[in-house]
């Protein structure tokens, strides 16, 4: 029995609490502004910071099949079991909310432009906007799960999750560099109508009437905001509740696999019979490994909320770095930085191979043990072409593509040469470091510190592989770097490729019990 446990959302969230409190220190770059402008940024960032989070999370929260098999047949009604898991999420908001607004709100209180009259307003209105957050989000998912099914539910919640990665990953890069572009004050007018449909502007406005410095324009945006508030927890809490338990109950079923339609073969299958794909996959071991780790890659929720999220930064933290720091700039000093960000594409296909290990149906991987097959490596192999054709290649595009956007200069791609040339090495890596099927480890075997340490020393070879290129680019051996590159990735791609290929399955007494192999004539 669990004795020491967290005693409420401010204990279990405390480290999320001090980084939306330390986020909301940004706002004091708005001291100047007038009470409705500091209460629109406020309101704005607070609905998106808290929006993004309870999007994520309530997913799981809301939807979760382990839960449903337990808690359907008790005597709860659906109602009473989605208020509960709405009060959770609703608490989890304002704690959010208010950490991300305890710094402004002090600064406000000693701001005689602003007045303490503005911290009891901005609460109430801060309040009301994280029910309508919270409201908007379930509302949502349950429209979701009632018009497009549970395989749609699924795509949104692990959409949300990466969304929510790339935000933060290019919000904290990009956000700072925002603030010189704000205007001085925010006003309603001519020109900003606009903002009136927006529901920061509504929030502020109800402030503004709060604190008895509103017009008529103020109290039609308070009133909007709480009448949309109502109607959202209204629909959210009172007409979609009666449906919440039969969508839980379909949640839990499983579906079978729809057939191709008219016999047609589906898309995974059509790219695998494509012209070249078919050639690069005439071994049939290896396409049987491209089409499971593809299928995964693509389908499976499980895979794709630990994969995505690992690898978005990987591909978006470079692309935010160039914006920040070479704008422009497409001479020397913008090309070594190209070399140095640009190489951390190459962690993509280690990190990606290191995680396609595991899998909650791991159990399955037994069915390739009892195949005439001498081992695991040709299926690796497969499992690294898929990886290759859904991962590598659509973040290089992004790659290239953000470098000549930012750089403004079609030669920078020169400078990504380094870190692509390096991609099939660090993906040899990862194969080899699997040692068994893809897909054939429990996930909690993922949890080992080991293989964090791996990602960080790989991570430091990265960015030495950039910081040698952009050095041997000051001194004008770029080309003859490259070639040594080249020389000593395709040596190491041979020899780990046919050390891969010579894999075998262990044996019963060093795998946990799993089946031997059988040996077909």
């Amino acid at each position: 029995m669990k004795t020491r446990g967290p005693r409420s959302v401010g204990a279990k969230l405390w480290l999320t609490l001090l980084f939306y409190a330390l986020a909301g220190c940004l706002s004091l770059m708005m001291r100047d502004q007038s009470a409705f402008g500091l209460s629109l940024y406020l309101h704005g960032a607070a609905l998106f910071f808290i929006g993004m989070f309870v999007a994520s999370s309530a997913g799981e929260v809301l939807f979760n099949k382990e839960e449903a098999e337990i808690l359907l047949h008790r005597p709860v009604s659906p109602r009473a079991m989605l208020w509960a898991k709405v009060v959770v999420l609703l608490q989890v908001s304002l704690w959010l909310a208010f950490a991300f607004n305890l710094v402004p709100l002090i600064a406000a209180a000693f701001n005689d432009r602003i007045g303490v009259v503005f911290v009891p307003a901005h609460l109430v209105s801060t309040t009301l906007s994280a029910m309508f957050c919270t409201g908007a989000v379930v509302l949502i998912y349950q429209l979701c799960l009632k018009w497009f099914g549970r395989e749609r539910l699924d795509g949104l919640m692990t959409f949300a999750q990466v969304v929510m990665t790339m935000v933060l990953v290019l919000g904290g890069q990009i956000a700072p560099h925002l603030a010189k572009y704000l205007p001085s004050e925010v006003r309603l007018g001519g020109e900003t109508w606009w903002l009136v449909l927006l529901p920061p502007a509504w929030f502020a406005g109800l402030d503004e009437a709060l604190m008895g410095r509103g017009t008529v324009t103020s109290w039609a945006l308070g009133a909007t905001g709480v009448l949309v508030t109502g109607v959202i927890l209204g629909m959210a809490f009172g007409r979609l509740a009666a449906s919440y338990g039969s969508g839980l109950r379909t949640l839990g079923e499983s579906g079978a696999t729809r057939p191709a339609v008219s016999g047609k073969p589906r898309a995974l299958q059509r790219i695998s019979s494509l012209p070249l794909v078919s050639w690069w996959l005439r071994d049939p071991l290896e396409r049987c490994g491209f089409l499971l780790a593809g299928g995964y890659l693509l389908r499976d929720r499980d895979v794709k909320l630990r994969l995505y999220p690992g690898i978005a930064p990987m591909i978006l933290m470079p692309v935010a770095l160039m914006l920040t720091t070479m704008r422009g700039g497409s001479g020397s000093d913008g090309h070594s930085m190209l070399m140095v960000f640009g190489g951390y594409v190459a962690m993509v296909p280690m990190t990606a191979m290191n995680l396609l290990q595991f899998s909650q149906n791991w159990q399955a991987a037994d069915v390739f043990h009892i195949t005439p097959t001498a081992g695991p490596g040709r299926l690796i192999i497969g499992a690294r072409k898929a990886v290759g054709v859904f991962l590598i290649l659509p973040s290089v595009l992004v790659l290239m593509t953000g470098a000549v956007l930012i750089s403004g200069d079609i030669g920078s791609l020169m400078a990504l040469l380094p870190g692509i040339i390096a991609l099939p090495l660090y993906a040899r890596i990862g194969s080899l470091a699997m040692k068994s099927a893809p897909l054939s480890q429990p996930t909690e075997d993922s949890k080992g510190a080991s293989r964090g340490l791996i990602v960080f020393f790989a991570s430091l070879s990265v960015f030495a592989l950039g910081g040698i290129a952009a050095a041997a680019h000051s001194f004008g051996y770029f080309v003859p770097f490259l070639v040594v590159e080249i020389v000593v990735v395709v040596t190491a791609c041979i020899l780990m490729e046919m050390q891969t290929r010579s894999l075998r399955w262990p044996s019963i007494d060093s795998s946990g019990g799993q089946l031997p192999p059988v040996e077909w004539e």
